[in-house]
């Protein structure tokens, strides 16, 4: 768990440069927390931002490098322009080129790798050659942090709620959340969404333990993933009532029910926990982590598919 003082200073640090999301009401049990309507489309900003500015002028004076398929990049590449130093991006070569062509604008170097040595940058925190200071999109304690200031935002914003559903991809915004409302109202259920095709959490907390999992890279690339990550299941398993691993049909109808009900571009993973609440009657927040989807895969959901 991330102490709630932790959290409240992340949001000091973030200040006035990350949106105060909307909290948007769907139905009469379902309220979307629209984390897609950032500057770079992703939540991701908070926790790039809060860990950035935790660190001094000496560790970044080489530089910052993240490992990341899209999000958190733009995140970090945001934070490294503003603080004036480089910003490296050890990324899977085939991230969605949208996600990719953001990072570049905003000023980061792309390291494509594959999908095995993307994961493992993330395991062992960096890559040999590629240089500067770590920022895990997942691990680092001002990351979650910085994810938490949403959950300070759902209790300040919502007088009461049931559930919270996150998509969990490494489960830092899962425990940042969590964090910060089991700390406030220890009531609410905590419920991590992960695409059926990459669910090791939901296989973790079925199983009691880590466990491995038959993974299939999909549209869904923001969440889910080949296993959990070492530090995660000891900070998360406490904190997470419930983990559920949706069906990638669902996901794209969710997707499309975003777009003509509540006028809501999100990628895959942004609504998966639409999607997981959909058959829930309690009242429901869903986390709408992000919005930037590729053109050609939004427009196949849009015409009825699943890519």
């Amino acid at each position: 768990m991330i102490s709630l003082d932790e959290i409240r200073r992340a949001r000091e640090r973030i200040g006035d440069d990350v949106l105060r999301t909307p909290l948007v009401r769907l139905d009469d049990h379902i309220w979307l927390k629209l984390e897609n309507l950032q500057p770079i489309g992703s939540f991701k900003l908070r926790g790039a931002l809060s860990a950035v500015r935790a660190a001094s002028r000496d560790e970044i004076a080489g530089g910052v490098v993240t490992a990341s398929a899209g999000n958190m990049a733009q995140g970090v590449a945001w934070a490294a322009r503003e603080a004036g130093v480089p910003a490296r991006v050890i990324a899977p070569a085939d991230a969605p080129r949208a996600k990719l062509d953001a990072v570049e604008r905003l000023g980061g170097e792309i390291v494509p790798v594959s999908h095995e040595e993307w994961w493992q940058a993330m395991v062992d925190r960096g890559r040999p050659g590629v240089d500067g200071l770590f920022v895990h999109p997942v691990e680092d304690e001002a990351v979650m942090a910085g994810s938490g200031t949403i959950g300070l935002e759902l209790v300040e914003d919502l007088d009461a709620f049931d559930t919270v559903l996150v998509p969990w991809g490494g489960g830092g915004l899962t425990t940042g959340i969590a964090s910060a409302v089991k700390a406030l109202r220890p009531g609410v259920r905590v419920v991590a969404c992960e695409p059926e095709t990459a669910a090791p959490m939901t296989a973790a907390l079925r199983a009691g333990v880590p466990t491995e999992i038959d993974f299939r890279p999909s549209f869904v690339d923001g969440a889910g993933g080949r296993a959990l990550l070492p530090t995660m299941w000891d900070r998360a398993h406490e904190l997470v009532d419930e983990a559920v691993a949706v069906p990638l049909d669902e996901v794209a109808d969710a997707m499309r029910l975003l777009a003509s009900r509540a006028h809501v571009v999100a990628e895959g993973a942004g609504a998966l926990a639409l999607a997981a609440a959909r058959s829930r009657d309690d009242r429901c927040v869903c986390i709408v982590s992000g919005g930037n989807v590729d053109a050609a895969v939004l427009a196949r959901v849009l015409a009825g598919e699943t890519p």
